[in-house]
């Protein structure tokens, strides 16, 4: 496995969402988890009896996207901290379903460590979707808003 191999995990990773991940193959073991670093360690023998190896597989080539999606922008969580859709719980949502965006739109805020960060649209378009309920945790790279670009 080489550092290629290992960037492509960490990639798909990101864009699944996950926060860990564990592989074993030709007697090393890598076991990754964000936040928590990277360990690979030289296993002594293998757990199941050898066998001959499998051709790998080619990866996939990714599927062009349908043009509903090929208009679509995804939010992503900057970091690891508590979405808030406004700035009081009695306070309206800083943005709805439907509404048109700017660069300069406060799209939600989150709170790390006690300190509270405005989200920005950064682009122009239409919120489509909103993917976390308030005051819940979201992890560094989790999708947070689907805007259609315009």
């Amino acid at each position: 496995m080489d550092f290629k191999d290992i960037q492509r995990i960490v990639d798909l990773m990101s864009e699944h969402g996950l926060t860990e991940f564990e592989l074993e193959e030709n007697g090393v073991r890598i076991a990754l988890k964000k936040g928590g670093g990277m360990t690979v360690v030289p296993v002594s023998a293998p757990t199941a009896p050898a066998a001959a190896p499998a051709p790998a597989a080619a990866p996939a080539a990714p599927a062009a996207p349908p043009a509903e999606e090929a208009n679509m922008a995804i939010v992503k969580a900057p970091f690891v901290g508590t979405f808030y859709r406004a700035s009081a719980p009695e306070a309206d949502p800083f943005v709805v379903i439907g509404q048109e965006v700017g660069p300069d739109t406060v799209l939600c805020i989150l709170e790390a460590m006690k300190v509270m960060n405005e989200i920005k649209a950064e682009m122009r378009g239409r919120i489509k979707e909103i993917l976390v309920e308030s005051a819940h945790p979201v992890q560094y790279g989790q999708s947070l808003f689907k805007i259609e670009k315009i």
